[in-house]
């Protein structure tokens, strides 16, 4: 599904490595002074980052705007198109109520002290294809609800969910981070969504529930009264009027509102309310079943390609079967048609709707995309001026085990941007080079220990951490106590399990 970006067989400079080494400092130096202090939008960043190490790499300014160009489209190639199916699935999920479903279901039936860990799969399961802030929104209104109404310690339940989300975000495909590192280094979808999966598990329970009984103890916190999810009345002919985060506004034949202004058959108004046929529609919540599939469906799919991959004949009906239906499109795609049948049409919603929800879904991912092919680009300058070749010669003169090195880039970068999609993004395509010389599953894990070093200490240029300070009511220390220190267990847990997978594998 993705070919690494090999370095050309000349370079496009004549620099000497000094020169290089430089260019390549200023090039990011540039990004993270531009995010950090300047403020500007990784965006534009990346793209005036590529510039300066291009310049000073001594590549003319044709041949930078082409090594970028050629970046960009092959990331949005490669990665774009499963970010956008991933988000079409999470926007359905989130819509329909399936992924309350998902969580009301099991909080409902565990008792206060499983509750944590309740928590941290329930998160774990629905981040699968929910981006990080996505999830944040979903599952924030359940933890706060739930401590009020059981009595927990707010931290307790929080950090076990906030913890599930972050992992499976950081590490497993179809987020954006695992995805353009898997792009970039060449690695097998299947293998590292398989390895990302036993990586996440021990990594989720040591930062989520053990450590949130640990530092519930010393950071007290209560539910912000603004934020508690309540729930209505059902009005005449037995609609509830919607009350939960996200879910939307009746109109007054009691119909969901919409306000996509992709599909607006009606007025064609941006924001206007899509047109439905008279009559009323029944809703009802999804069931458990069709939510719990919806998430599952995508990555079993791809899993079985990979266990076809190391089981069967290369020549046989069965692998090639396996091969089409476990290829990442093709799996999403799956999700996706699932998702509007099961989550949507056999709900109650309408065609109208359903395309509303799915339309919605695209527009607050679109800075994503950007980030994520600028990010790109700056990666192929990196490569094609020789940089990426400097550094794997560098890391085997060394003898420096490509792994640490991938993680403490990215743990550089993420301290000093507040971004793991730039972290992972620079990270990859500074150790680029090195997968080259990795076999199998090696280069499987190298992804995932980009993936664990983007995840490091979240602070106060990050965006996440001021999510989750406003959210759960905290003080500025509070939070680096409590999130900050979860992300960085997070990063230091799952980087130590690919070191044993590596030493297993």
């Amino acid at each position: 599904m993705v070919t690494l970006l090999a370095a050309p067989a000349e370079p496009l400079t004549n620099a000497g490595d000094t020169q290089l080494v430089i260019a390549a400092l200023l090039g990011i130096a540039a990004v993270v002074v531009l995010i950090a202090w300047g403020k500007v939008h990784p965006f534009l960043a990346l793209i005036l980052g590529a510039a300066v190490l291009g310049v000073v790499a001594g590549v003319s300014a044709d041949k930078i705007v082409t090594s970028f160009s050629g970046g960009v489209g092959s990331t949005v190639g490669g990665v774009g198109l499963l970010i956008a199916l991933g988000a079409m699935i999470g926007g359905l999920l989130a819509e329909s109520g399936g992924a309350d479903s998902i969580v009301e279901r099991v909080v409902g039936r565990v008792s206060g002290g499983a509750l944590p860990w309740a928590m941290a799969g329930v998160a774990a399961l629905i981040g699968l294809p929910l981006f990080f802030e996505v999830g944040v929104v979903l599952l924030v209104p359940i933890v706060l609800l739930v401590s009020r109404r059981v009595d927990v310690p707010l931290i307790k339940i929080g950090i076990p969910a906030l913890a599930g989300l972050s992992v499976l975000h950081g590490l497993v495909p179809p987020h954006p981070g695992p995805l353009v590192a898997i792009d970039a280094l060449g690695a097998n979808l299947g293998q590292t969504l398989a390895l990302g999966l036993l990586v996440a598990i021990p990594t989720v329970i040591i930062a989520g529930p053990v450590f949130g009984n640990f530092i519930a103890r010393y950071v007290p916190a209560t539910a912000p009264e603004a934020l508690l999810p309540t729930r209505q009345p059902l009005a005449a002919g037995g609609d509830r009027r919607p009350t939960r985060p996200g879910e939307g506004r009746l109109d007054a034949d009691g119909d969901l509102v919409t306000e996509d202004d992709l599909v607006n058959p009606g007025t064609g108004r941006p924001g206007a309310p899509i047109d439905e046929p008279a009559g009323r529609r029944s809703r009802r919540e999804p069931a458990l079943w069709a939510a719990v599939v919806t998430v599952l469906l995508p990555v079993v799919l791809m899993l079985l390609r990979a266990i076809g991959e190391l089981t069967l004949a290369e020549d046989t009906g069965g692998r090639k079967a396996l091969d089409i239906v476990g290829t990442p499109i093709v799996a999403l795609l799956a999700g996706v048609i699932f998702a509007m049948i099961f989550l949507g049409y056999r709900t109650g919603f309408s065609r109208s709707q359903v395309s509303g929800f799915l339309g919605g879904s695209l527009p607050p991912i679109a800075g994503i995309l950007l980030i994520v092919a600028a990010g790109g680009g700056f990666k192929q300058v990196l490569v094609d001026a020789g940089v990426g070749n400097l550094v794997a010669n560098a890391a085997e003169g060394a003898n420096l085990s490509p792994l640490l090195l991938g993680w403490l880039v990215a743990v550089g970068i993420r301290v000093a941007t507040g971004s793991a999609t730039v972290a992972t993004i620079t990270a990859a395509g500074i150790v680029s080079p090195l997968a080259a010389t990795l076999q199998g599953p090696e280069v499987a894990l190298l992804a995932l220990a980009i993936g664990c070093g983007s995840l490091f200490f979240s602070h106060v240029n990050d965006a996440g951490f001021w999510l989750v300070k406003e959210y759960f009511g905290l003080t500025v220390g509070q939070t680096i106590k409590t999130w900050s220190v979860m992300e960085t267990i997070i990063s230091v847990v799952g980087f130590a399990g690919v070191l044993l997978l590596d030493l297993v594998l």
